[in-house]
């Protein structure tokens, strides 16, 4: 446990050991099982309330760095939180000097007393994973002003509360493209969660990828307003199928729209995951992410005295976000087609929002205020 009221804040105590320089650490490495192999415990931890279960990783040594995370789903299927504790485990393996921490299937009501625990404990940086957490990270934030927050999807800042995000937005357009190509019925579907700027931005940009290919083509939204309840995303799916639809796309924590897409024979896109076990010869290619490009240089930051709060909202060019591979069954003038998409938007050539209403807009606007469908999305969006 950190005793908070030391003379020394643990800022001031790793902005110190940071001047010492990397070496130097290393040189003095307490050691550890080198954080190479899984070594959660999902066990209930001390004070963690009913639902949630907690698990570590790790180093160990007086000079590590200790990182938690809080996520709002199990992680045990593949999606938002799976993801995310992707990116945990691999950083855990990177770096012998770390130790993680973690707990799952956190309900926004309840993390704020989890951020506090953590605060309280022995972390030096902490990461909620859910746009719903920003405002109990936030109020801890203020609290523990020696600690180090990260906050992933939101708006907010702080002196020792940042935020983090990636332009999914790329690959969505790309798998968007693939879904214009593949259709035949020119009806695409789109399970979504939440209508707040993150989805809505996902929803129009795979909207664009597949009117870029196919002027007829259009999209279909179903809401689920959560973002893991796999029967309302199958129902959602189920709703869509009605419709005529031959390809489906997703934004919630789970494969369930995907599973309802396979299950019905037509093309499955999925999200946060490589999701090709499940769907098959019907899977197309999900937008995935790579949270170690952020969570590794960040923890680096903590460790070395140089962590300030930003604003990260990096793309494809960053490795944050990616295309999975494709289904066995994709044409290849889908792949040929990405595949030059692809290369445009690395060399700054394609700008997915290009040609449409949102042609100009500000990072700011793009972020947090886009709450309008493009053209190919039918319908508007819900109040």
């Amino acid at each position: 446990m950190v005793d908070k009221k030391h003379t020394k804040s643990r800022r001031e105590l790793l902005t110190a050991l940071g001047a010492a320089g990397i070496t130097g650490l290393a040189g003095c490495s307490g050691g550890g099982d080198g954080g190479g192999g899984e070594a959660a415990t999902d066990t209930a931890g001390e004070g963690v309330g009913d639902g949630t279960t907690t698990g570590s990783d790790g180093g160990s040594g007086t000079d590590s760095i200790t990182a938690a995370w809080v996520y709002n789903s199990e992680v045990g299927d593949l999606g938002w939180s799976w993801a995310h504790n992707e990116g945990r485990k691999a950083v855990a393996a990177e770096y012998d000097w770390l130790e993680t921490e973690y707990t799952e299937a956190v309900a926004p009501a309840d993390s704020e007393r989890v951020f506090e625990q953590y605060a309280q404990g022995d972390a030096d940086i902490i990461f909620g994973c859910t746009f719903e957490y920003q405002d109990p990270m936030a109020s801890v934030a203020e609290q523990y002003p020696d600690t180090f927050f990260e906050h992933n999807t939101g708006y907010l800042t702080m002196e020792n509360m940042g935020r983090y995000m990636g332009r999914i937005y790329q690959p969505r357009y790309l798998a968007g493209q693939a879904a214009g190509t593949v259709t035949e019925t020119d009806t695409l579907g789109y399970v979504a969660a939440f209508p707040i700027p993150e989805v809505i931005r996902g929803i129009n940009a795979y909207a664009l990828g597949a009117a870029s290919v196919n002027d007829s083509a259009t999209l279909k939204v179903r809401w689920t307003n959560s973002w893991f309840d796999p029967p309302t995303e199958s129902e959602a799916a189920n709703a869509l199928l009605d419709e005529d639809v031959d390809v489906m796309a997703q934004h919630q924590d789970s494969p369930a729209a995907l599973r309802a897409a396979s299950d019905a024979g037509i093309w499955a896109t999925g999200y946060d995951a490589p999701m090709g076990d499940i769907a098959g010869e019907n899977y197309l290619t999900s937008p995935i992410w790579h949270w170690e490009e952020f969570y590794g240089p960040t923890i680096e930051s903590v460790r070395d005295g140089t962590w300030e709060s930003d604003v990260y909202w990096e793309g494809i060019d960053a490795g944050i976000c990616s295309l999975d591979d494709w289904g066995p069954e994709v044409p290849q003038e889908a792949k040929d087609t990405v595949s030059e998409s692809r290369s445009a938007i690395l060399d700054g050539e394609l700008n997915v929002w290009a040609d449409s209403a949102f042609e100009g807009e500000s990072d700011e606007f793009l972020f947090q205020q886009m709450s309008s469908y493009v053209d190919a999305v039918e319908g508007e969006v819900p109040n």
